[in-house]
């Protein structure tokens, strides 16, 4: 067995575990001071709305010895705009100006065409309305309200409300990271983004649900036992859960990386890059908010009931009361009957020797 394997393995079992609820504050404060940092950033930078959003117009030239630097030069000069102009595989360009209508279009055609030493008939101009970016961002917003209104409901009914809060807080700061980051980057916001960040959004989801049906099955009970709080519980899921949260994130962020870095940085596929930084950011912004967000937002809600209040005070009176015997609370345990068999496997206190004795067997009795 690997040694990756056999580290997942003993999480799972409770053997060696990592205290991730009793350090979820110094997590809040990482993700309070990304998320600013984030929110500055937009606010001081703003978005590079592409021209789906703007309006504009593409100019698409056949193959030319121009640089894209003398094609961008030329775009500004005839312009008056900023211009973006990525090489095309055939040899040619694409020349991307915002704010321009049909009127102008003649006259920067006619000029590209002399700068380029182009003929004005091969060069090939598509306009776009900003009415038309608009509509596709109200669709895009109207799509995302919806989202997430269907998320809440979907996990307040499969889980319970306060999962469905927590999710939906770890979703809004997997979106604002991801979008922080092309304003501090300056990439351009295309509709490819917009599918990119929909789709992150979906995996998010997925994987702070897997934690949440393990905390889910760990907790069925746990009122009817004096061994366990709801949040060692909840971190017993968490690592339960991280060798398989770890693999599927490198597994899905491999490819990425390689459109995003290999694709629009080496080979200068720009057009890559709308949605690639996008599924990068969130799927590593989405791992973080499922393990160190999601879960830790969740026990902090459920200690709040008064029953969990209650319960953690037996325990801590019961463990406390064994330490002054000279016992441990796992000698102690042994003399309870009323513990669940489904809860005592799932849990882990991370710096404390505490080994669960299986899955099978019911606490309280030794072979």
């Amino acid at each position: 067995m690997s040694r990756l394997g056999s580290l997942g393995s003993r999480l799972y079992r409770g053997e060696v575990g990592y205290d991730f609820i009793g350090k979820r504050k110094i997590w809040y404060g990482i993700s309070i001071l990304i998320t600013i940092t984030a929110v500055v950033a937009l606010a001081v930078s703003g978005l590079n709305m592409g021209i789906e959003f703007k309006g504009g117009a593409v100019f698409t030239t056949p193959s030319t010895s121009a640089s894209v630097a003398q094609a961008e030069e030329s775009a500004v000069s005839a312009s008056g705009h900023q211009a973006i102009v990525q090489k095309l595989g055939n040899g040619g360009l694409r020349i991307q100006i915002t704010e321009v209508d049909l009127a102008k279009s003649d006259a920067i055609k006619a000029d590209l065409s002399k700068d380029l030493k182009v003929p004005e008939e091969k060069i090939n101009a598509d306009l776009v309305g900003p009415s038309w970016g608009e509509q596709i961002a109200n669709k895009a917003w109207t799509g995302l309200g919806i989202f997430m209104i269907l998320v809440v409901i979907y996990l307040a009914i499969a889980f319970e409300w306060r999962m469905a809060i927590a999710a939906l807080v770890a979703l809004i700061h997997d979106i604002t990271i991801t979008v922080g980051i092309y304003a501090l980057v300056g990439f351009e916001v295309t509709p490819g983004t917009v599918i990119g960040l929909l789709t992150i959004l979906g995996y998010s989801l997925y994987d702070t649900v897997v934690v949440f049906d393990s905390l889910k099955e760990g907790t069925k009970g746990i009122t009817k036992q004096t061994r366990w709080t709801y949040s060692e519980i909840a971190n017993r899921s968490i690592n339960g859960t991280l060798v398989r949260s770890i693999n599927t994130t490198v597994v899905a962020l491999l490819p990425v990386a390689g459109l995003l870095f290999i694709g629009g940085g080496v080979l200068g596929a720009g057009m890559l890059n709308d949605i690639s930084l996008s599924l990068f950011v969130g799927l590593a912004a989405g791992a973080y908010s499922s393990i160190f967000i999601a879960t830790p937002l969740v026990a902090d809600l459920k200690e709040r009931e008064p029953q969990m209040k209650a319960l953690k005070k037996r325990i801590l009176a019961k463990r406390a009361a064994a330490a002054a015997k000279g016992e441990s609370a796992e000698d102690e345990q042994s003399q309870d009957d009323d513990v669940p068999v489904d809860a005592a496997p799932t849990a882990a206190v991370v710096g404390q020797r505490q080994q669960p004795r299986g899955h099978g067997r019911t606490p309280g009795k030794r072979r």
